[in-house]
């Protein structure tokens, strides 16, 4: 009887970054202004691939896959902080905070395994060029960016499955902007600790496993190139530096946050925004910067631009 008088929660709340409607109003413009560039930015890159034949090769194949998957992981929060600006009760419902949590795992695994799918292209290319096209087919890529998307999802699903059932009857708020498992499960009618620590262990193994894979790549394709040629270690430095700074960016918050004992509020939140925010807005950023195939193909979009414009 006492059980069939619990309430059940159907919704949560969120804090949001601050209590002070003041500093929410000043958000609004410049978190609008990043997300609005973060979906230019990345579908851009997107385009220009589909559209541009210079850059039909491996190395852009998944970058696009990697600025589409920033798009949506940024979209994934982004919006829902920008109208929560606006609005005094920041609620979601249940169904939504699940799905939150589903899609920010299923985007961000997926976006840690075609990291190192890069790396492992950036190995062929430069460690064994002779062999790179044979290696790096069109098949073998296509089924390396699906891997990555299964084990985002299989990572996703086994999140989820931890917490799907979790008794929420009492406390509802969130102290965060968007709905982050280890927030969420303190707020079940339940002891939650071995929960937690298994929750966490799931996302730290992933994201250490992959970021050591990606430091022992990085290191031996610059040890190889190094022993080789006396040139070799600028160059591959030059090509990898995009790769391993989007490297650090994305994967250092994540341990932080995953594997640190302490959770200290304003950092969790800084880094939970530098990761969902910041991060796939500085990925096609870098990436167009120090490309010069990504800037002529810019150039080329430009020009057809002005020239379709003349003959009208």
């Amino acid at each position: 009887m006492e059980e069939a008088n619990q309430s059940v929660v159907s919704e949560f709340i969120f804090r949001g970054l601050c209590n002070s409607r003041e500093v929410q109003n000043f958000l609004l413009l410049p978190f609008s202004m990043l997300y609005l560039m973060t979906v230019v930015g990345n579908l851009l890159v997107v385009f220009l691939f589909i559209t541009d034949p210079h850059l039909h090769s491996p190395m852009y194949f998944l970058l696009a896959n990697l600025s589409f998957v920033d798009f949506c992981l940024s979209s994934v929060t982004t919006p829902k902080l920008i109208i929560d600006f606006l609005k005094e009760n920041k609620t979601i419902s249940f169904d939504g905070c699940m799905s939150q949590i589903l899609c920010v795992h299923f985007f961000g695994g997926g976006e840690m395994v075609l990291l190192v799918t890069m790396a492992y292209d950036r190995y062929v290319a430069i460690c064994k060029p002779l062999h790179y096209s044979s290696i790096m087919d069109r098949q073998k890529c296509i089924w390396l960016v699906l891997i990555s998307w299964a084990i985002g999802f299989v990572h996703a699903m086994s999140q989820l499955a931890m917490i799907l059932d979790l008794p929420f009857c009492g406390p509802r708020t969130v102290d965060s902007f968007f709905c982050d498992i280890p927030l969420v499960i303190k707020l079940a009618c339940m002891d939650t600790h071995t929960l937690g620590i298994l929750i966490n262990a799931d996302s730290g193994v992933l994201a250490t496993t992959c970021f050591i894979i990606l430091l022992i790549s990085y290191t031996y394709i610059l040890v190889t190139v190094r022993l080789h040629s006396k040139n070799g270690a600028s160059k591959a430095l030059s090509t990898c530096t995009a790769h391993i700074t989007v490297v650090l960016l994305f994967f250092g918050p994540c341990i932080f946050i995953y594997l640190w004992p302490l959770s200290i509020t304003w950092v969790d939140k800084f880094l939970a925004v530098f990761y969902t925010v910041i991060t796939p807005l500085l990925n096609p950023a870098i990436y167009t910067l120090r490309n010069k195939d990504i800037r002529n193909a810019i150039k080329r979009l430009i020009s057809q631009h002005m020239d379709s414009k003349d003959n009208f």
